[in-house]
């Protein structure tokens, strides 16, 4: 892997944090059954009722900004999402080795900048809870450009902020939707994070090198 991505080439490394650097795991149990059993509760239906109509609502926002905005989905189902995750904050962790990646990175001196598409409160609650804030020179939410990191708007703005090399960057992400969209804007260097939750499957990817560990890049 070292060969194939060769860090002294690179300047930028630029990081996904669900799934990525923190255990999906979390998020999945939030909207996968916390969310729908306060649902149900709520409006007196079964859990699976309540799954199967917040599934659909949640597909029928995907790749817009409503998908990762907590406040949103506040109003859209009545419930009061960020104290649902104060709640079982417990469940968020960092993936092994990543802390150790960061500080090699540090060390070596590179740009570190995390890119998401969760929400500044949700980005607030798990550097809170991780204290992994430190590591990074800067954090941009989609929110704070207009556009998810699957549109090519987004990296456009994205490089202006940051200010980014392209040709000395590398993104790791575990969504390849997003992995696609900053292949066409030109980023040099791309991961495919295999293990987003560590409680399922891997991810798969045919279209970019994998990594299921941090330590595979150390």
């Amino acid at each position: 892997m070292s060969k194939m991505i060769p860090l002294e080439d690179i300047k930028y490394v630029l990081l996904d944090m669900d799934g990525t650097l923190l255990d999906l795991y979390f998020d999945d149990y939030f909207w996968g059954h916390l969310v729908p059993e306060k649902y149900a509760e709520k409006h007196n239906m079964s859990f699976g009722a309540a799954k199967e109509y917040l599934f659909e609502t949640y597909k029928s926002h995907e790749r817009t900004l409503n998908w990762c905005d907590i406040d949103f989905w506040s109003r859209e189902l009545n419930l009061d999402i960020p104290a649902l995750k104060e709640q079982i904050r417990h469940l968020i962790e960092v993936h092994p080795h990543v802390i150790d990646f960061l500080e090699l990175m540090k060390r070596q001196r590179k740009k570190i900048f995390l890119l998401t598409n969760a929400h500044y409160k949700t980005v607030r609650l798990k550097f809170n809870k991780t204290r992994i804030g430190k590591y990074f020179d800067d954090v941009l939410c989609s929110f704070n450009v207009g556009h998810p990191k699957e549109y090519i708007e987004f990296w456009q703005k994205a490089e202006k902020k940051l200010k980014f090399d392209k040709e000395h960057s590398l993104f790791i992400d575990d969504t390849e939707d997003v992995l696609l969209t900053a292949k066409d804007y030109g980023i040099r260097y791309l991961l495919f994070k295999a293990r987003a939750n560590s409680r399922a499957k891997p991810g798969r990817t045919e279209k970019f090198l994998t990594i299921h560990d941090f330590r595979e890049l150390m």
